[in-house]
């Protein structure tokens, strides 16, 4: 369908961001054809437009790429998308290791996990034993898996494309290895922001104010305390 219209006309085409990733976009672009991929957030929207019909928000889709309206996102080489893939694959590993971890006090350590194995051996029934060996065995290995993934991590954080931003990240206290290449993978270039206040933005550190609402709902409150003051 590309190759005929492209005999007659540009062909350009775009799509919103989704699970569908990029692999659509970078067959266009083998293609021979201009691709992008569209911020779903930054599509201007009508008010009073609830409905969603694919054909619709196709049309309006074109109509906004040709009037330039649409904020096109970055996309990341394959390279970057796999070590980004397997950043998120630590972080994922991660949450579930601290979901079975007690978290009101610090990290645990070898003698936690001794403790629990006395609890262990100390059951009343083999039952008892056995659940609570299931679930260490089950830790251990989410704990195994992340330590494999962080070595893998830190291997590829002394990689040329992102030594130099980890090793800035990581003279900040607090930031480790993997939280800088979490940063530096989920981010990209940050040079595409024209001004820090977008990379605030960006990383969800802006905050909004919704001051026609706020007003609203005071000339509410306020209505009702006079509404009751007159009914007193």
């Amino acid at each position: 369908m590309l190759d005929h219209l492209a005999r007659e006309h540009e062909v350009r085409a775009c799509y919103e961001a989704s699970g569908a990733g990029y692999v659509l976009e970078r067959m266009i672009r083998i293609w021979g054809h201009e691709c992008g991929i569209v911020a779903p957030s930054l599509i201007p929207r009508r008010l009073g437009e609830q409905r969603k019909h694919d054909r619709k928000d196709a049309e309006e889709l074109a109509r906004l790429y040709r009037a330039g309206e649409l904020v096109m996102i970055r996309v990341p080489t394959e390279r970057e998308e796999r070590v980004r893939d397997l950043v998120r694959c630590r972080e994922a590993f991660q949450r579930e290791a601290l979901k079975v971890v007690y978290r009101e006090g610090g990290n645990w350590t070898g003698k936690h996990f001794a403790w629990l194995r006395t609890i262990q051996r100390d059951g009343v029934l083999e039952t008892e034993d056995q659940v609570v060996g299931e679930y260490l065995a089950l830790l251990g290995y989410k704990l195994d898996r992340r330590d494999e993934l962080d070595r893998q991590i830190d291997a590829l954080a002394l990689e040329p494309a992102y030594r130099e931003a980890v090793g800035r990240l990581c003279c900040l206290k607090g930031i480790s290895t993997q939280a800088a290449m979490v940063l530096v993978t989920e981010i990209g270039d940050v040079r595409r922001f024209g001004h820090p206040g977008k990379l605030m933005a960006y990383l969800g550190l802006v905050p909004r104010e919704l001051a026609g609402l706020v007003w609203a709902l005071m000339q509410e409150s306020v209505a009702e305390i006079e509404a009751g003051r007159r009914a007193a």
